[in-house]
């Protein structure tokens, strides 16, 4: 079973209610478009996403970085985007109703076998990928 990770269409990051901000550190400033961690010195933009668009108790909104100048979406089928690699990740599973059927922490070499054991679970639909120290969305996983 192969897995997708896709970043978020930077044009979500220009629509109402973004600040503009600049990366002070490298990594802290996660890009949610390209999942690279943005340059010290670059301009991003602070926006609410909502990662979790059900109706139930698990919606789920929070602050992510999209870089200003993001044109691109990235992809990464069967990999890790670079973002992932220096960070604790929190697996979120959902199933098609956006209810959480899973959770797990993982780390560096750890995130790929945590990521294809709970997609090996059939009532695992989707699983949002969030930065454990501060919670905010990294990506979405879903199986290709």
């Amino acid at each position: 079973m192969t897995y997708l990770i896709q970043g978020l269409d930077p044009q979500l990051a220009r629509t109402g209610g973004a600040r503009r901000v600049t990366a002070t550190d490298k990594p802290g400033f996660p890009c949610r478009a390209t999942l690279e961690d943005a340059e010290i010195g670059e301009s991003v933009l602070l926006f609410n996403h909502v990662s979790n668009d059900s109706d139930g108790p698990f919606r789920a909104s929070f602050a992510v970085y999209v870089r200003e100048q993001a044109e691109r979406v990235a992809v990464y089928r069967d990999a890790l985007p670079p973002v992932f690699a220096t960070r604790t990740i929190s697996l979120r599973g959902f199933d098609e109703a956006g209810d959480l059927r899973a959770a797990e922490l993982a780390s560096g070499e750890a995130i790929d076998p945590a990521i294809r054991a709970m997609l090996d679970r059939p009532e695992i639909a989707f699983i949002n990928a969030h930065n454990a120290a501060a919670g905010c969305f990294a990506a979405r996983i879903v199986r290709d």
